[in-house]
């Protein structure tokens, strides 16, 4: 699960294409890799070998904003762990 520090002021609101995950990064960029399906690095490469090129297949939705952040880090807990939603 992928969180954003205590205090964020601005983070970026992202849906990987290929797997449909939705997550927070403090990095706002158009394009991320996808930090539950993207490629991982393969400790196994030899000095011949090249180092695949992992897809940014994550897109920016939206720019989270002061309040904003603490919301959606809120509710995206409450959708993965599935925990208390009393407070709704």
């Amino acid at each position: 699960m992928y969180y954003v520090p205590e205090g964020t002021d601005k983070c970026g609101y992202y849906e990987c294409s290929c797997c449909g995950s939705r997550f927070l990064d403090v990095r706002v960029y158009p394009t991320l890799v996808c930090p539950y399906c993207g490629e991982e690095t393969d400790m196994e490469l030899g000095p011949d070998d090249e180092m695949p090129d992992a897809p940014e297949n994550a897109k920016l939705i939206k720019t989270l904003i002061g309040e904003e952040v603490e919301k959606y880090d809120a509710l995206l807990s409450l959708a993965i762990t599935g925990g208390d939603f009393s407070w709704i």
